[in-house]
């Protein structure tokens, strides 16, 4: 399996509410979509110290992007990870 395969079946297991499992994948990673992963994940837990400093490390994403939107950030994601 790819990483893009295994990153966006992190971001499906996050939309399902599976947070565990989508945390596991996404810290196997350290490629900027895995630490955005990561920074959403941190988000939707409530951890923004945490959530910021994935975010920091992606290459140009922001908490504030989509502010608390977990659900619209989650489904930004599996389209760029999404081959057309």
């Amino acid at each position: 399996m790819s990483n893009r395969t295994l990153l966006l079946q992190a971001v499906r297991l996050a939309q399902a509410g599976d947070w565990h499992a989508a945390h596991q994948i996404a810290q196997a990673y350290s490629d900027p979509t895995a630490n955005w992963i990561h920074a959403v994940l941190h988000k939707i837990e409530g951890d923004r110290w945490n959530s910021e400093y994935w975010y920091a490390r992606t290459g140009g994403h922001q908490y504030a992007d989509f502010d608390s939107d977990s659900a619209a950030e989650l489904d930004a994601i599996a389209r760029w990870l999404t081959p057309e």
